[in-house]
């Protein structure tokens, strides 16, 4: 399952780059253009650690998309 990010649009928002944010949270610049494109999940930690870069909590940052319940 994929998550729905807000991240390139907070990491606009406090100018920094995908290299800035990537050195704040203590991943790869990659690592951050796969979260933002919906590529790659997170791990809980990491999704912690962009969330309070951005002073945000988890689910103001990431968001699953809605699924039909069983």
């Amino acid at each position: 399952m994929e998550f729905e990010t807000r991240i390139r649009e907070l990491r606009e928002e406090a100018g920094l780059t995908q290299a800035e944010l990537a050195d704040c949270v203590d991943v790869t610049r990659q690592t951050v253009l796969y979260v933002e494109k919906g590529e790659y999940n997170p791990s809980l930690e990491l999704a912690w650690r962009i969330a309070r870069e951005f002073d945000a909590r988890i689910e103001e940052v990431f968001e699953l998309p809605d699924r039909p319940r069983p």
